[in-house]
């Protein structure tokens, strides 16, 4: 159920917030958004989340946001839809333009909305598909609104009885999930690919980084099979562990590292929102 909504200026009733069929994020895909934690109705880790956000436009050409403008956008929709744990979705698009690639004349549209959600499982299943992240096109790296592919992986994992679905590159380098990052475990160290990879710099990933302490190295694809642990990042998982990945179950997870990792990122970020 959708809580809240602002779009373009101003809060609006769910059933009357509408955007133009001819917004180029509709047409094309022509948009950037992120995806943030509220916390008993505070925005988590959101100055992180805006910098990505104007990056993100920055890189495919946007204007650059109005950051202050969205701060107050998701203050608003966040009072007025307070939930002890919600998903809150800023997106901003190219706007109202042509049929076709060109991009308008009118300016960029704003929305954000917000909707309450529940605590994810400790650990998941997870599964591996054929698709490769282009380490190497326009958008790696980038968070946009062109998301056709995750869902058609994301749909496969569905079909599997899995909540997530892991891509290599185009080198076969272990990249990231749909939505998520991921680390392994070797030898009791923790790993991540790096940005080269073409994986998004997670806001989640970079705190794990930042608190917990990870080697960021080129991993091949295969060392999904041979990981003592492997466990996901992402804004609505925080850190979540696998149990099983395509059909290697993987038990007694959360392993060692992983539980540690869940337990200091749950600690620091109860200490600080906006760290």
């Amino acid at each position: 159920m959708t809580l809240a909504i602002w779009l373009d200026g101003s809060l609006r009733e769910a059933d009357s917030a509408r955007v133009s069929v001819l917004d180029h994020g509709l047409t094309v895909g022509d948009g950037v958004f992120e995806t943030v934690k509220a916390v008993d109705g505070q925005a988590f880790a959101l100055t992180r989340h805006l910098h990505r956000l104007a990056g993100s436009a920055r890189g495919l050409g946007l204007p650059e946001p109005d950051l202050d403008e969205v701060r107050r956008a998701c203050a608003a929709v966040l009072e007025a839809g307070p939930v002890p744990l919600g998903r809150l979705r800023i997106t901003y698009t190219g706007g109202v333009s042509p049929l076709g690639s060109d991009r308008g004349t009118a300016g960029p549209t704003l929305v954000v909305a917000l909707v309450e959600t529940e605590r994810r499982p400790d650990t998941t299943a997870v599964i591996t598909v054929p698709w490769t992240r282009n380490e190497r096109g326009a958008l790696a790296g980038l968070k946009t609104t062109s998301y056709g592919e995750n869902v058609v992986a994301l749909a496969r994992a569905r079909e599997r009885g899995a909540s997530e679905a892991l891509f290599a590159n185009t080198l076969g380098r272990l990249c990231e999930g749909t939505g998520s990052n991921v680390f392994v475990v070797l030898d009791g160290e923790l790993h991540t690919p790096p940005l080269a990879s073409g994986c998004l710099a997670g806001i989640t990933r970079q705190l794990v980084l930042d608190w917990v302490g990870a080697k960021e190295t080129d991993l091949p694809f295969d060392v999904l099979e041979r990981a003592e642990e492997i466990f996901l990042t992402s804004t609505t998982r925080d850190v979540q562990a696998l149990h099983r990945l395509d059909e290697r179950p993987l038990p007694g997870a959360p392993g060692p590292v992983t539980a540690r990792a869940m337990r200091i990122f749950a600690e620091r970020a109860a200490d600080d929102l906006d760290p």
